[in-house]
């Protein structure tokens, strides 16, 4: 595994640059934060419910951020009915206990079968194979928005699975001791590889943005709780897809190369700092919004304006769904209000 790291890790002038922009920040984050834990815990509830609505989306779920909120509110007395629900408390669950417990979670096998377990925990479809590696072959796909199934990669075979999660795990953990090589390039490198393997039968992408959160707050990186990772990559899926592809191409092949993987990470990575500056100058919550989202902001003035007004206003060349997840995500940062409920809902800026 060793070798094959370096033969497929590039650094360009350009990679390098990203992960110095993203160190700065990282270092600007634990030295000027200034907010107040009340404050930063409303954060972490806002992020985990517009991760949990992302991450699942991108496999397939139709539930909106506010259908989100509402499932993971309601969990402690009515179980989820129906797989988009069951994946949605299951994602939850298990990003929720990432983000209290990083500090004593550790990069093991059994620890990744566990979440997993924790993952498909109320899918009643995953109860035969929650927690256990796969047992049959099993495709990489991209699901299209009209349901059609593009076939992207055929990962490891089932007999190959755990002799390559093994050395996998292993690689990465030996080389955090090192400590030789960036922690970002150590992430994106065994992300890919845990995406290439694709070990479990259900989940995979999933965990693997899971996973992703452990490892950046893990490394240091202390303000993933407060900006959504799986926010971003939701609005970049087809970038996502496209250098998972173009990289997966060359997987292993002498000319193995995750160049186009690693850039897309790093300008993930890069979008959320900029997302997380706004947190830390908070007269401006503008930053911590996509571009889609400021946008829609920027159409409130005096007026209240309902879905369809603000949809008629952008010439409807944003999807319905997606303003209904931005007026979420607003009311949320508290920059708007909702008025009423059901059909004659409307918004207005606070």
């Amino acid at each position: 595994m060793e070798n094959r790291f370096i033969k497929r890790v590039h650094l360009s002038q350009i990679i390098l640059q990203k992960i110095t922009q993203i160190d700065e920040f990282k270092g600007l984050w634990k030295g000027g934060l200034r907010l107040s834990p009340q404050t930063l815990g409303r954060l972490k509830r806002s992020v985990l419910i517009t991760s949990t609505g992302a991450s699942t989306r991108i496999e397939g779920s139709k539930m909106s951020d506010d259908e989100v909120a509402r499932l993971i509110q309601g969990l402690k007395s009515t179980p989820p009915k129906g797989r988009d629900a069951q994946e949605v408390a299951g994602y939850a669950d298990l990003l929720g206990r990432i983000f209290d417990h990083w500090k004593t979670l550790k990069i093991t096998e059994g620890q990744i079968l566990h979440f997993h377990k924790i993952l498909l925990n109320f899918s009643e479809k995953d109860k035969t194979h929650k927690g256990k590696y796969k047992t049959s072959d099993n495709k990489v796909v991209m699901r299209k928005e009209d349901g059609e199934e593009i076939v992207i990669f055929e990962p490891t075979p089932p007999y190959l699975t755990k002799k390559e999660m093994d050395d996998a795990i292993f690689w990465l953990n030996e080389e955090i001791e090192r400590k030789e090589t960036h922690s970002l390039i150590l992430i994106a490198n065994f992300i890919f590889e845990f995406l290439a393997v694709h070990p479990f039968r259900d989940g995979n992408g999933r965990l693997s943005r899971a996973l992703t959160t452990l490892l950046l707050l893990k490394a240091g990186y202390t303000y993933v709780p407060y900006v959504s990772l799986d926010e971003i990559i939701e609005e970049r899926k087809i970038d996502y897809y496209l250098a998972l592809r173009k990289t997966q191409s060359r997987h292993k092949t002498k000319n193995e190369d995750i160049t186009p993987w690693l850039i897309f990470f790093l300008d993930a990575l890069l979008e959320q700092i900029k997302r997380a500056k706004g947190i830390m100058e908070k007269d401006q919550p503008e930053k911590l919004l996509s571009e889609k989202q400021l946008a829609i902001y920027q159409l409130f003035q005096a007026d209240t304006l309902s879905v369809s007004e603000i949809s008629r206003q952008l010439k409807n060349s944003i999807p319905m769904a997606t303003i209904k997840q931005a007026l979420s995500r607003l009311v949320g940062l508290k920059m708007i209000e909702r008025i009423g409920m059901g059909r004659g809902v409307r918004y207005r800026k606070l």
